[in-house]
């Protein structure tokens, strides 16, 4: 299930020693059929099957990624087809550092239903969660009735990053998770720096639970 990269700024961090520096929950939320799962075989397999069906039963998938000489161990997870039933409620909420709202660029639906989801947010998630709009299928431009302009207009509107995506040819689909994996640990980091008390909601020191998931910890073993 895991998935790890070395790529820069590994030669600052005693590598033996330690599994990662930062653990962060993010959610892939959406409408049904926006393609958060085949998002997320992506970027955490480098993989694509196009007879992907509603997601049942799927929970996380983790990918380790270095960002300015720091690891983070990523813990993404699908929704696993609750979307349909309207059921993510606190609980899938709790603990997430980062929050990924999926459309699909063929679908008017999944981009008018991107409200209803930052509202659900709002409702469940804490306070100071980062937040980006993700455009999926731009690969499907004979198909597409969202505009680039569009999304990015919505993003500008709620005050979050946005980014198209293709999973089905990869493109965007590593660089959305760093741009929100970058944005969460520089929030980290100030907070770090302006006072010694974290907070607990976003930074758990020496705690390595996958199912309440935002810490720092050295000597760690990874997955």
């Amino acid at each position: 299930m895991s998935f790890s990269t070395d790529t820069t700024h590994t030669t600052s961090l005693p590598q033996s020693s330690r599994a990662y520096d930062y653990l962060l929950k993010l959610l892939l939320i959406g409408d049904s059929g926006v393609g958060k799962t085949c998002l997320l075989f992506r970027f955490a397999e480098d993989s694509f099957n196009p007879a992907f069906i509603s997601t049942i039963g799927i929970d996380f998938k983790i990918r380790t990624i270095d960002v300015d000489g720091k690891r983070l161990k990523l813990q993404i997870w699908d929704t696993a087809g609750q979307e349909r039933f309207r059921t993510i409620t606190t609980a899938y909420y709790r603990g997430a550092a980062g929050i990924m709202l999926v459309y699909d660029v063929t679908s008017e639906r999944s981009f008018d239903n991107i409200k209803n989801w930052m509202r659900n947010i709002e409702e469940h998630a804490a306070e100071d969660v980062e937040k980006m709009i993700v455009a999926n299928k731009c690969d499907l431009e004979d198909k597409r009735v969202i505009s680039k302009e569009r999304g990015q207009t919505l993003a500008m509107e709620h005050g979050v990053d946005f980014q198209e995506t293709s999973a089905k040819g990869g493109e965007n689909v590593y660089e959305s998770f760093l741009k929100i994996a970058k944005s969460i640990k520089i929030e980290m980091d100030k907070k770090t720096s302006e006072k010694p008390a974290v907070n607990p909601n976003r930074i758990k020191i020496g705690v390595q639970n996958p199912n309440n998931v935002i810490g720092s910890c050295c000597g760690g073993s990874g997955n």
